[in-house]
């Protein structure tokens, strides 16, 4: 097929980046032109919801890549409308307009199908204000029949035209190869840095996106009222005294039968991935609403795949002067998470920022904890002290000599696991393993984490 375009001499980057940083790129245009296709397709991979209805994409979505060895850090937004100015879509475009804001190079995004639109034009005249590098794309040129509709876009006057199908993939490595120098070029040798990963989960319209917002002081992602509002799990690096961390904005996620199919299920879908690639799950609760079924299964899911947990009550500014309140929600949260017990409880205003200090701090501390390890001679040491008070348990009729022989090593972290070698493990019952697992948690400290017991033949 044909390409449209004309001839490409060498590119002479535009700007320079301070500090090492990545470069930001961010695909911009109407709703619905295909960013979050092209945004899937430069990563090889589904990392943006894609639907044929517009306004999918509400926040803005943030991925490192490469290409060709260089590094970028690529931004999908949502649909940007000039005349919005209420309502969602206000607040969509408004996302949009911080990642323009944000950005070093704009890919903005045109509909091949639909022609050069007033809301086409009201963008590009915006953009040429700017100073910052514009890519020109016309998306949706799949077929040799609509090369002709890319002749209306030249009205727009710019000399480089990008005719491409994100879909189908046609052009893309033309517009890559524009973007390359660009680029950065791939970072020495250094040694990593651990940042902890902390997804905030919950059911919907409970604050979590307010808290994000709240942490990083800024208008991050999509605050509303109406349930639903995020889609995509949202990262973003928030520092708290000089120490990075990865919050994860997700979406809520309902009982299962009423998740509805397609847009909703994917975003749900997506959160339980969220969950299981963070280190910490911040399990949001409302405090007028108290604790229901929903949030109990929420708390399950997160101690299914093994992650640290911290129970923090949004919205206490509403009882900050019921002063029985506090404990009578503590003991609803022992009554409806016996599982959970080993997790801390905070309670908080999203709304306010004073709760900063106690929410890192907690942060820190499980994060501590769930990467823990226990060397494995003093870990046999408290284990056969403890076993002298509280034998292993026996057979009927057998003496107790099986604690003797038992030993105890620390075979994996995150989560804290430990392997229990005994000479007949079906002795060993719940209730004392129960035991076990509190008297680990007490001598160590392993708040906030769970805490795996194995039991292996000696």
């Amino acid at each position: 097929m044909s390409r449209t375009k004309t001839a490409r001499g060498p590119v002479t980057p535009l700007f320079t980046l301070e500090g090492g940083r990545l470069p930001i790129v961010a695909l911009i245009g109407r709703p619905n032109v295909g960013k979050s296709t092209l945004f899937n397709r430069i990563l090889g991979t589904r990392a943006a919801i894609v639907d044929d209805v517009p306004g999918v994409t509400r926040d803005r979505n943030y991925a490192d890549t490469t290409y060709r060895n260089r590094h970028f850090r690529l931004v999908d937004t949502g649909g940007l409308d000039p005349t919005a100015h209420e309502g969602m879509l206000s607040l969509i475009r408004q996302q949009s307009q911080l990642a323009i804001a944000e950005a070093d190079i704009l890919v903005l995004v045109l509909d091949a199908r639909a022609g050069l639109t007033p809301p086409d034009e009201e963008v590009v005249a915006t953009l040429r204000g700017s100073d910052k590098p514009v890519f020109y794309v016309i998306n949706k040129v799949d077929t040799p029949k609509a090369d002709p509709l890319v002749a209306d876009f030249y009205r727009l006057g710019q000399e480089q035209l990008y005719p491409l199908s994100a879909e189908h993939g046609i052009g893309v490595a033309e517009l890559l190869d524009d973007l390359f120098p660009h680029m950065v070029e791939p970072p020495g040798e250094e040694t990593p840095t651990e940042i902890p990963r902390v997804a905030i989960v919950g059911r919907p319209n409970v604050g979590k996106s307010t808290l994000v917002n709240s942490v990083l002081g800024e208008a991050r992602v999509v605050v509303s009222n109406v349930p639903g509002t995020t889609r995509d799990p949202v990262d973003s690096i928030a520092t708290f005294k000089d120490r990075q961390y990865v919050l994860t904005d997700t979406a809520g996620i309902r009982r299962r039968g009423r998740v509805e199919r397609g847009i909703e299920g994917y975003s749900v879908a997506r959160s339980l991935r969220a969950i299981g690639r963070s280190d910490i799950a911040v399990l949001l609760l409302d405090a007028e609403e108290g604790v229901t079924e929903q949030d109990t299964k929420i708390a399950g899911l997160v101690l299914k795949q093994g992650r640290a947990c911290i129970l923090v009550v949004n919205k206490w500014d509403l009882k900050a002067d019921d002063v029985e309140a506090r404990e009578a929600y503590k003991q609803e949260l022992e009554r409806r998470f016996p599982f959970l017990a080993w997790a801390p409880v905070l309670f908080i205003s999203a709304l306010e920022q004073d709760f900063l200090r106690g929410l890192f701090a907690l942060i820190d501390q499980v994060y501590f904890s769930f990467c823990k390890r226990v060397p494995t001679g003093a870990l046999n040491q408290f284990f056969q002290g403890l076993l002298e008070k509280h034998p292993l348990p026996v057979r009927k009729g057998k003496p107790a000599k099986a604690s003797k022989s038992a030993f105890m090593t620390q075979v994996a972290t995150r989560p804290p696991a430990f392997a229990l070698f005994v000479g007949h493990p079906d002795n060993m019952t719940p209730a004392y393993l129960r035991f076990l697992e509190n008297q680990i948690r007490k001598e160590y400290h392993f708040s906030g984490t769970p805490i795996r017991l194995m039991i292996r033949k000696k």
